[in-house]
């Protein structure tokens, strides 16, 4: 099965998902990483040290295998009018070599998916979650009428790898170094020609190469040869959960709207319209929503995601992502999607689990 792709096989009588392994997978498993499912994705959780890891990705440079994450090529004479008047941020606005965060909603202001757009002078690259990746697709191409717009996967399978830290960008040719947040370039890593994108997956300095498939390690080999450390999901959602980045399936999605998300990066509020803009511009203007997400202090033992969070007894949430916050010592983490009302710094909540109760404490990011 390519890179990239979610799919299913008859067995017995009987459909079952077949899991995801990145381009990258053999290649790391070889070298030691321990790999875990990640709903339907085989990722390496860690290294043989998620502390190690995440000190690479606060303090130093880690290089992290994002295969859960995909690129969809936008072509045709109509592409940015048609995703300008589709997602969230500023499309029209972008000149090739630029790019931007954004969201596309559904008309009620939900979140189908979360995208880095790179704008290219034939072409524009949607990078999305592999998980949500169809649900994109079929939303824009639903909306596709006389416009001259394809979606397509890349020509060439690719692979996308992220390099993170304080120290990452000091091992990426100069002319990469000197790009704006979200910007990007070709570049030449150990000979293996990559697209740049100057972004990160923990709000953090950083960038992400989109790099030809068949020749990912020999670039991801080149890195860690100049210093940066292999990084696994265990420290990398650690870090996602102290800085408080969303992720598409878990803390958002069908159910979520994007006014309940520490998402105003990715929305502009000075373009026109877009799908689901009528509900956020009437959100923002009342100046509130129910619910927001908040992260949560936790006590052992941890819950698992879609616990409900109560006080008094009472449900006014549920918990979205759990995480080690190795900042925090290891201390138990968590994202829960909860109240208004209760989601003041310091409140006193509780998680219920079956016969389990667990106590947590909002609190502020970053939470280190």
């Amino acid at each position: 099965m390519a890179p990239g792709r979610l799919s299913s096989q008859w067995r017995g009588g009987t459909v079952e998902a077949v899991m995801l392994r990145t381009a990258l997978h053999d290649h790391l498993a070889a070298g030691g990483a321990v790999h875990a499912p990640d709903r339907g994705v085989l990722l390496p959780s860690h290294f043989g040290d998620p502390q190690g890891e995440y000190a690479a990705l606060v303090d130093g440079a880690a290089l992290v295998d994002l295969g859960y994450r995909v690129l969809v090529v936008a072509s045709g004479a109509d592409r940015v009018s048609f995703l300008h008047g589709m997602l969230t941020n500023d499309i029209a606005g972008l000149r090739p070599g630029e790019g931007c965060p954004a969201l596309l909603l559904t008309i009620q202001g939900r979140v189908t998916a979360d995208l880095r757009v790179a704008v290219l002078p034939e072409e524009i690259l949607l990078d999305v979650d592999v998980r949500a990746r169809a649900d994109l697709q079929a939303a824009l191409e639903a909306l596709i009428i006389a416009d001259d717009v394809t979606l397509a996967d890349p020509r060439e399978a690719t692979a996308l790898i992220a390099l993170e830290g304080p120290q990452a960008m000091a091992l990426l040719p100069s002319e990469i170094q000197e790009l704006p947040p979200y910007a990007h370039a070709v570049a030449s890593i150990a000979g293996v020609p990559a697209r740049i994108v100057r972004a990160s997956e923990v709000k953090g300095p950083g960038a992400i190469a989109h790099v030809p498939a068949a020749r990912a390690s020999r670039l991801w080999d080149a890195l860690v040869r100049a210093g940066a450390r292999p990084c696994g999901l265990e420290a990398l959602e650690g870090r996602r959960v102290e800085v408080g980045v969303p992720r598409i399936g878990l803390d958002m999605g069908a159910g979520t709207l994007s006014l309940e998300l520490p998402l105003t990066h990715a929305v502009s509020d000075r373009k026109g319209c877009y799908l689901g803009q009528e509900v956020v511009a009437r959100g923002t203007a009342r100046g509130q929503v129910r619910r927001t997400l908040v992260p949560l202090l936790l006590d052992d033992p941890a819950p698992s995601p879609g616990a409900p969070v109560l006080e008094n007894g009472k449900e006014v949430g549920r918990v979205t992502s759990v995480a080690r916050a190795f900042g925090l010592g290891g201390q138990p983490v968590a994202l829960a999607l909860v109240r208004r009302e209760v989601a003041e710094p310091g409140r006193e909540l509780r998680i219920a689990e079956g016969e389990t109760s667990t106590r947590a404490r909002v609190a502020i990011w970053p939470l280190a």
